[in-house]
């Protein structure tokens, strides 16, 4: 079948964004190609807010026939927090039939170079961008997240991430040129002259095994990465989480087929219920690149057995928060108020543990208790979400039950600052809606440490009393060494402790937000300019994205002949 799509006429097209993904990742600047508002979509045939609901509401109960081989049953099940049966049926594979299926396109793909690569898959973030409507209904759907949030989180957000790993991907493979022409001066003899020929060769076959909260997100960087860099890519989704995903395979199978590739580059792996497949997967010699997120369990299960590959993992770690002094107590609040609230806490980000010293804290209002600072945050937290309706589109709804059990669990932990209470959904009467829950437990009682020295994903805060703000600074050290952390926060208008809580994070590898007190969080990250996680603590080996991300999915092999 002829190409639809020239590379002449995708390097036109893509290669203007891709110039400028590079210079954002050069200069840490902002920019983004993609609209975070939902009414800047709807033109050039863009799908529009209404029908990028009808096209979600067309796929419930319909079987997506991705027409990939090996297919030997079909399989689904998918239930949305919000209480609808979505009834997608998806191909199940037979592993033994797709995995040679996906290695045959791989040496065309590997030679069409690293900017045909990129701009393809430029073309298929574009076709996705076209559709984020209907994405926003898929992820909304499959993992809780309110509208706003799985529309930004979830479509342009998400498509930020995978262009900037395609960028990364880029800078890596074209840092060795193509040919070079060596020769070594001999003195009075001819010098020696060799004509030189770099090519990157993919790994192999990569695994993107997804996860239920954020599977676009957290699903595009190490797909693009792998896929741009030459892998063929087999995508794993979470059980409750496949339809983004799958639909994200379906555009990529679409746009390769297009461009004259093997559309088997890029496939999607479902699962019957509890039929477990991604160990399976992820030990087969097939598989030579691995990328996780999920509990820290699976995730040293896969460092640990997964040995003929390079793993990537984003597992679970005990993000802090330090409270020292502030020049802004009501913006300190607030943006607390918030970074606990966004999507019931179900992020890899949201700040557990807050370190507040038992004696008080100094503020722009004066001195602060703990208990007072405790009381206020509970304050604030019931203003943010006091109005239901506010309150539903903050909070999205509770992903599993184990979200909810743990958030009941918590409040037998210590003395409830915050109860949480139950938040009803008209729209949505089978969803489960919590607020938050802020606990007070004591920094000096092995008891009490127990409970802040574990991640407890979901709406659960600690407010924890230490005995200073140096112990705290320590209290922050050990918890990041020994449980590692995605974020920390640091509210100090001391320059020594700002220094201290630096060093610490520093020396830990831990990425650190100092007095936040306006529209950014903590818990939020900006594609092309902040990292995600550092690779260099135990919550994640590997951050999203830098060089180190994308570098090792290929290497560079070499073709040397007498000039």
């Amino acid at each position: 079948m002829a190409a639809e799509l020239t590379a002449h006429e995708l390097i036109a097209k893509h290669r203007p964004t891709l110039d400028q993904a590079l210079e954002a990742i050069r200069t840490r600047a902002y920019w983004s190609p993609h609209p975070e508002h939902p009414k800047a979509y709807g033109e050039n045939g863009s799908l529009d807010m209404a029908a990028g609901k009808a096209a979600f509401d067309a796929l419930l109960g319909t079987r997506l026939d991705l027409g990939q081989p090996g297919t030997d049953d079909w399989v689904g099940g998918e239930t949305s927090p919000y209480g609808i049966e979505l009834g997608v049926e998806y191909p199940h594979v037979d592993v033994d039939v797709l995995l040679p299926a996906m290695k045959a396109g791989q040496k065309a793909w590997r030679d069409a170079g690293a900017e045909a690569r990129s701009v393809v898959c430029l073309e298929i973030l574009k076709r996705i961008s076209d559709r984020t409507h209907e994405f926003a209904h898929a992820v909304m759907h499959t993992s809780g997240q309110a509208f706003m949030m799985a529309f930004q989180a979830g479509g342009p957000h998400a498509q930020d991430r995978g262009l900037e790993a395609v960028a990364y991907a880029y800078v890596e493979q074209v840092r060795t040129p193509d040919t070079a022409e060596w020769t070594k001066p001999q003195g009075k003899r001819d010098p020696l002259a060799l004509t030189k020929q770099f090519t990157p060769v993919p790994r192999g076959t990569a695994l993107v095994i997804g996860c239920n909260t954020f599977p676009t997100w957290n699903g595009y960087p190490g797909l693009f990465a792998s896929l741009a860099t030459g892998n063929a890519v087999l995508v794993k989704p979470h059980p409750r989480a496949v339809l983004p995903l799958a639909l994200t395979v379906q555009v990529a199978r679409q746009v390769l087929t297009e461009a004259g590739f093997d559309p088997n580059l890029v496939a999607l792996a479902a699962e019957r219920p509890g039929e477990g497949i991604a160990k399976t997967l992820a030990t087969r010699p097939e598989i030579r690149i691995i990328d996780y997120t999920g509990s820290t369990a699976f995730g040293d299960w896969l460092e640990a057995n997964a040995r003929q590959a390079q793993v990537y993992t984003e597992k679970a770690g005990v993000n802090t928060v330090l409270v020292d002094s502030t020049s802004n107590y009501k913006g300190m609040l607030s943006n607390l108020a918030f970074s606990l609230s966004l999507y019931s806490g179900q992020m890899c980000t949201t700040p557990q543990n807050l370190l507040i010293p038992r004696d008080g804290i100094r503020t722009d209002e004066g001195p602060k208790t703990f208990d007072e600072v405790v009381a206020d945050l509970a304050r604030s937290v019931d203003g943010l979400l006091g109005d239901d309706a506010r309150a539903n589109a903050l909070l999205g709804a509770i992903v599993n039950p184990d979200v909810k059990a743990r958030l009941e669990a918590a409040a037998g932990l210590g003395e409830v600052a915050l109860a949480s209470r139950e938040i009803a959904s008209p729209e949505f009467p089978g969803a489960v809606v919590r607020t938050p829950v802020i606990v007070k437990l004591d920094g000096a009682k092995p008891d009490d440490e127990a409970a802040y020295m574990s991640e407890c994903f979901g709406p659960v805060s600690f407010a924890v009393a230490v005995d200073s703000s140096a112990d705290a600074v320590e209290l922050l050290r050990r918890t990041i060494r020994e449980k590692g952390a995605m974020t920390v926060g640091a509210y100090t208008s001391d320059e020594e402790v700002e220094q201290a809580v630096q060093e610490v994070c520093l020396e830990e590898a831990a990425q650190l937000s100092l007095n936040l007190t306006g529209g950014v969080y903590v818990n939020q990250t900006a594609a092309f300019s902040d990292f995600h996680g550092s690779g260099g603590n135990p919550a994640a080996n590997a951050a999203l994205t830098d060089g180190a991300f994308v570098a090792n999915r290929f290497r560079v092999v070499e073709v040397r002949r007498e000039a």
